[in-house]
């Protein structure tokens, strides 16, 4: 196990997380499954031990076909010969359960750690990463790519182990009988060798566009079911239909042409001539009197062991391709940087919340969205962030909990910039509220208590949900705050959900407040009982508001006003309306 030279930038991590050797896939595997060095070694003394014990069997055959062979066997030595075989078999018999226990713990523990590994790696990765990736794309890593790790070592290779030992000890066995009878056996292993490397590299692109297809496959899947609705309403099934089956086609076209790359598996066919040229080879030695006829059998019987390790790795290997293949898209996610760190020993206090804006500008790509903006914003007042579609007003909100990175300039929070807070600190003393509402399919009180945990109490999860004005339709469900929604929510009405959302923020009790359109799918009469009961909770926190509701607007202390990126004017609502032509045309032609 060896750790980065390099870490990576990543805006979470675990105090006691271990760290991989991640300079390729192979070297990546073996960190994790050298973390349990007793079970590797355990199994590989099994492993060695049980294949000595089989290449045994044929050497003791032998001797008991020499005995059986004699004028007048001894009945006492083909004895001890029968309850030496029943010995080993034993003994085999407990050095396969070891075995078997060892590998397969080693498995089930390296798909859990490689797992945790990529879901630590996830939840440190920016926005700005996250919104480049297909969701099902993700999923299938996560899931398949990480589940083939476990097929890989068991049975793959402890397979291949075994292999390894099924050739090593009969080697070493016929070399006891007679050293000469070595030349056909290794020349098979040499020549097995080569063909078996040939096999991998055909193999290795294949099980690569494999892991790829599935991946896009996964991720189509994904878009349609996550946009159903907009599939349904445009009527588009069909089309959404061959996208699938032509993703599907291709996985399967790949699943094929690696059962073509098996299908041309020559060290099968090698086996057979190599079994005929060792028995040939054999008799001609019982011929010359090199060996009895004994040590043939014995000779013959280890050259049958070899046929396990030729017939195996056609599928063995194959597991491990995959497995290789899956381990490099798992690398390639956790490996891609990211454009913030945690800054764990960063700046971190209780926040009063004073915000400066201080010539920022930012963009994505080539696109620039915000410029040069400078303003103040000081503790506990309330800020209205008004502009056309597109003006920035969401982008210049997410810069204040870092959730993007300015690209010039800088904003403070009490004077410190927001890139020198630790990230915990940060982000725990903000809450934010959009328009889109997220829920997780969990209970309303677990939806509620999520900015905390399991630090929220019964009472202010209750406390918080009526601020929001949202337990009169809570206690209306059967089973209360236990009533478990569907995921994001879709068993609620929008104003429902946006109401869960205010009562999850109010919960943290934040110092600043970020308010995205959020009262959107609310009816004037409850609007103003939310707005009543954020204004009355939210005294002396520094709250955006991002709205085009002149009931919100009114009650901002300090207007900015956005157009295509730049501040044009600040103030209140009645100096805008008396000075600014803009501010009336938006505010005219809402109403």
């Amino acid at each position: 196990m060896t750790t980065q030279t390099i870490p990576l930038r990543r805006e979470f991590s675990v105090a006691d997380e271990v760290h991989y050797d991640r300079r390729g896939p192979v070297r990546w595997i073996l960190s994790h499954v050298l973390r349990y060095k007793r079970l590797v070694l355990a199994f590989l003394l099994a492993s060695t031990l049980t294949a000595a014990l089989f290449s045994t069997v044929p050497a003791l055959t032998g001797m008991a076909f020499n005995e059986v062979l004699q004028p007048a066997p001894d009945p006492l030595r083909l004895l001890w010969i029968g309850l030496a075989l029943l010995v080993i078999v034993l003994v085999r018999s407990g050095m396969d359960i070891v075995n078997a226990f060892s590998i397969e713990t080693l498995a089930q523990r390296t798909e859990r750690d490689a797992r945790q590994e990529l879901y630590i790696s996830l939840l440190g990765k920016s926005q700005t990463f996250h919104n480049r990736q297909r969701v099902g794309d993700i999923m299938a890593r996560a899931s398949n790519d990480v589940r083939q790790l476990n097929p890989m070592l068991n049975p793959g290779v402890a397979l291949i182990t075994d292999s390894l030992m099924s050739i090593l000890m009969p080697l070493v066995f016929i070399s006891f009988i007679d050293i000469r009878l070595l030349l056909t056996p290794l020349i098979f292993v040499v020549v097995f060798a080569i063909l078996l490397r040939d096999y991998t590299r055909r193999l290795n692109p294949v099980a690569a566009e494999i892991r790829g297809r599935f991946g896009d496959l996964n991720a189509g899947l994904n878009e349609t079911i996550a946009g159903i609705e907009v599939v349904k309403s445009t009527a588009q099934e069909a089309q959404e239909k061959r996208k699938f089956a032509r993703n599907a086609r291709l996985v399967r076209d790949f699943y094929i042409q690696e059962g073509q790359v098996q299908a041309r598996y020559l060290p099968i066919l090698f086996y057979g001539f190599a079994l005929t040229a060792a028995f040939a080879h054999g008799l001609w030695l019982v011929q010359q009197g090199g060996i009895n006829v004994g040590q043939l059998v014995a000779y013959m019987g280890l050259m049958g062991i070899l046929r396990f390790p030729t017939f195996i790795s056609i599928f063995t290997f194959s597991l491990v391709q995959l497995g290789i293949a899956g381990a490099r898209r798992i690398l390639e996610m956790i490996e891609e940087e990211t454009e913030m760190d945690e800054n764990r020993s960063g700046y971190a206090a209780p926040m009063r919340g004073e915000i400066v804006f201080d010539h920022v500008s930012f963009g994505f790509g080539a696109g620039r969205m915000l410029h040069d903006v400078s303003f103040r914003v000081q503790p506990g007042q309330t800020v209205a962030i008004v502009g056309q579609t597109g003006s920035g007003k969401t982008t210049l909100t997410k810069l204040v909990n870092r959730i993007y990175d300015v690209e010039s300039g800088r904003i403070l929070i009490d004077g410190v910039d927001v890139r020198a807070w630790s990230m915990q600190s940060l982000r725990s003393q903000i809450s934010t509220i959009e328009q889109d509402v997220f829920l997780f399919s969990r209970s309303i009180r677990e939806n509620i208590a999520f900015g905390l945990g399991n630090k929220a109490t019964e009472e202010a999860i209750i406390q918080a949900a009526k601020d929001a004005q949202a337990h009169d339709f809570i206690m209306s469900f059967k089973d209360g705050y236990d009533t478990v929604i569907g995921e994001r929510g879709v068993t609620l009405s929008g104003g429902q959900r946006q109401r869960l959302a205010i009562a999850r923020a109010l919960l943290t009790d934040p110092r600043i407040l970020i308010l995205d359109d959020s009262t959107s799918a609310i009816d004037s009469a409850t609007e103003d009982k939310i707005q009543q009961a954020i204004h009355r909770v939210l005294e002396g926190r520094t709250t955006f508001l991002i709205t085009h509701r002149l009931s919100m607007i009114r009650r901002a202390d300090v207007i900015v006003m956005l157009d295509k990126g730049r501040i044009v004017d600040i103030g209140s609502h009645s100096e805008l309306i008396a000075r600014n032509a803009l501010y009336r045309r938006i505010f005219a032609r809402y109403f």
